[in-house]
């Protein structure tokens, strides 16, 4: 993903959202300052201490009262996500059907997924009960994304409710009003408390989040950004989930159905305008499908339009990226089969295919985060996994392919956090699969059990329930009683 500028401010303690189709003013929002975030934090944490005090029961009750919310203010929330991103209501509404969906699921499992239970105790613990427990971190700071800006921060924030925590969230600068409204809509289904605290500003306001003495932060944006939140956040030793950009591979092998592919390929690269940290940006296919399919990926591509089928740049600065890696693909020999330079109209980009791409360019190595797909043409589906695997990033990716057996071999062949086989970016869909990536594109995970556990810590209780007549953990320990326990051990593990 990429890094957010500073938007048009209208003084020194606020500043504009604007609509990117026509620049508009959407709202007006405070900077908030070091000492405001503070202040928030200490407000979380008094309503962490409430929300941690009604139990499992008592937050799913509450949770599943915000989904209810959330459903009846659907249109509300999807109009202003349109209005500060660009995109399609529909696409709004989708984005909040997910959302939606992963705050039920976050409610419905987080008390047998972070439930104390009894682990085995062992055999030198033959004496102990042994159990296990996941207690809340007390506050989550959360730093979101503008291109999702409630599916993205959700997958954040439900898990970190669910599981006993309170939040406080700093939206993208792009669409803090997003954030707020998000806040709202959980202010009334949980009128006790304020569990989502709302900062807004720029890159200070979540720096000062970094530092603030939350229990955790959970960030995603672009992987320079990342880095930056780290190191903000070792000052402190605060803990953090780094979701950052990816370059994702879509691979299409000889048996794909390749209507299918070319359709997925086109969606996951082309919806959000090319804005999706897990969409299509390179795509492998073999050599002796690749015709047909890019014949077929060219027809539908050549189908969309910007301003009606997907948004303009969220990010003005963006198009700019999307020009340099256009022009640096067709310089190096690519060959442009859906639009061209001539594509980028200020925020305006329309659809942009490129085959034969040398994979050193920077369309190939690069995160684009706009509508330009790359199209590569290889040998063999095993040239296909060497090629995705060959970068820093390692998010999502898809494959393309006729044999269930090559497909469950292939994802298990990439260097990657999630993948779709016949489908893209399924995984995001499914809130009981984690979701995160490694190398560049960050670690930890959100979504399923994965995350929930994410936003706890684990906690080890040993209870002692007789004394073993074998003195382990005592100063009356004698060599006899060191030999009873060699033998007992060479009994047991050494045959």
């Amino acid at each position: 993903m990429t890094s957010t500028p500073v938007v048009s401010a209208v003084g020194a303690q606020t500043f504009d959202s604007l609509d990117p189709r026509s620049g508009e003013v959407v709202g007006s929002h405070p900077v908030h300052s070091e000492a405001d975030v503070r202040a928030a934090v200490g407000r979380a944490e008094a309503a962490a201490r409430w929300w941690r005090g009604l139990g499992f029961a008592g937050r799913r009750t509450r949770l599943l009262d915000w989904k209810k919310v959330l459903v009846g203010r659907l249109d509300e929330v999807a109009r202003l996500i349109t209005a500060e991103t660009g995109k399609p209501l529909d696409d709004a509404r989708l984005e909040l059907v997910l959302a939606i969906d992963h705050v039920d699921w976050a409610a419905k499992h987080a008390a047998k997924t972070l439930g104390g239970r009894t682990v085995p105790a062992g055999m030198l613990g033959a004496n102990q009960s042994a159990t296990l427990r996941y207690a809340p971190l007390g506050v989550v700071g959360v730093i979101g994304p503008w291109n999702y800006p409630v599916f993205t921060p959700m997958g954040s924030i439900a898990y970190a409710l669910a599981a006993g925590n309170a939040v406080v969230f700093k939206p993208s600068e792009l669409t803090p009003g997003v954030g707020a409204l998000l806040a709202s809509t959980l202010r009334d289904a949980v009128p006790e408390r304020d569990l989502v605290e709302v900062v807004t500003g720029f890159g200070e306001t979540g720096a000062a989040l970094c530092r603030a003495g939350v229990g955790k932060i959970a960030f995603t944006g672009s992987t320079a950004t990342g880095k930056r939140v780290m190191a903000a956040c070792a000052e402190t030793l605060t803990p953090v989930l780094i979701e950052c950009g990816g370059k994702d591979a879509l691979i299409v092998d000889a048996s794909a159905d390749l209507e299918a592919a070319a359709d997925a390929a086109v969606w996951g690269g082309m919806a959000n305008a090319g804005q999706t940290c897990v969409g299509v940006e390179r795509v492998y296919v073999v050599e002796s499908v690749a015709e047909e399919f890019i014949a077929q990926v060219v027809a539908k591509a050549r189908g969309l339009k910007a301003g009606t089928d997907f948004g303009p740049m969220t990010m003005a600065s963006q198009s700019d990226v999307v020009r340099r890696h256009v022009a640096d693909a067709l310089a190096r020999g690519g060959h442009a089969v859906v639009g061209g330079e001539d594509s980028i109209r200020g925020t305006t980009v329309e659809p942009v295919v490129i085959v034969d791409v040398p994979e050193d360019s920077s369309a190939v190595t690069e995160e684009t985060f706009g509508p330009l797909i790359v199209v590569n043409r290889v040998p063999d589906a095993a040239e296909a996994v060497r090629r995705a695997n060959a970068t820093g990033y390692g998010l999502g990716a898809s494959v393309f392919t006729g044999s269930s057996s090559d497909g469950e071999s292939l994802a298990e062949s990439l260097r990657c956090g999630m993948v779709s086989v016949n489908g893209v970016i399924s995984f995001a869909g499914i809130p009981s699969l984690p979701f995160g990536g490694v190398g560049d594109s960050g670690f930890g995970r959100i979504h399923g059990e994965d995350g929930l556990r994410e936003f706890t810590r684990p906690q080890a209780v040993a209870r002692q329930r007789f004394t073993l007549p074998v003195p382990v953990t005592s100063f009356r320990r004698t060599a006899k009683h060191m030999q009873t326990m060699i033998g007992l051990v060479k009994a047991r593990h050494g045959r």
